[in-house]
């Protein structure tokens, strides 16, 4: 089984320490791990649900607090922290494709009108914008608790990434705008 990005941010929390599904959602609220990994309401649950399938975590214990359901409580195993060890490696070492879909508007691009085109990487650019302050304010949090910075280096990463993005829309605003991109209509292409 290979890990996906959720599967590894529940093998980390165990890694911590045991935990009941409910408990590793906060917890993963709290750390804002929907940045780099998908976190929908049941895809935790599918998460816990094929790590222990597949022997990565298993049941440590179930808990009950007054009229509140039963929690069942889930460790990692050792091969779940084997398996973590060996992928963690894997999504640092190499590099696997991506195929972000801002990439495949940018080739389509010339498709629609340059009005219509500047509207849309406009609005983009306020989106990151806003993004990006909502990750300086993540930051500055982190940078003022007692944690050192090997623990958070995945939000630094993401906000330096979509700190470039902005930055390189901007530019591509500006330079479709002053005439430096060339506006050439699929249309024209063909008449030539």
């Amino acid at each position: 089984m290979k890990l996906t990005p959720l599967a590894m941010a529940v093998l980390e929390l165990l890694m911590e320490k045991p935990m009941h599904p409910y408990e590793m959602a906060q917890v993963l609220r709290a750390r804002h791990i929907e940045t780099r990994a998908n976190v929908k309401p049941g895809s935790l649950y599918h998460a816990v649900e094929r790590l222990e399938t597949h022997g990565h975590i298993e049941v440590v214990d179930t808990q009950r607090e007054g009229r509140r359901p039963e929690r069942t409580v889930y460790g990692v195993t050792e091969a779940g922290r084997d398996g973590f060890m060996e992928r963690a490696k894997a999504m640092l070492g190499s590099v696997e494709p991506e195929h972000p879909e801002y990439a495949s508007g940018l080739a389509a691009l010339n498709e629609l009108e340059r009005e219509q085109a500047l509207a849309e990487l406009r609005t983009r650019a306020l989106t990151l914008q806003a993004a990006a302050a909502a990750d300086e304010v993540v930051i500055e949090s982190l940078l003022a608790r007692p944690l050192p910075a090997i623990y958070w280096l995945d939000k630094k990463f993401l906000a330096d990434r979509r700190q470039f993005e902005l930055a390189w829309t901007k530019q591509l605003i500006e330079d479709i705008t002053t005439g430096r991109v060339d506006w050439a209509p699929a249309d024209s292409e063909d008449e030539a």
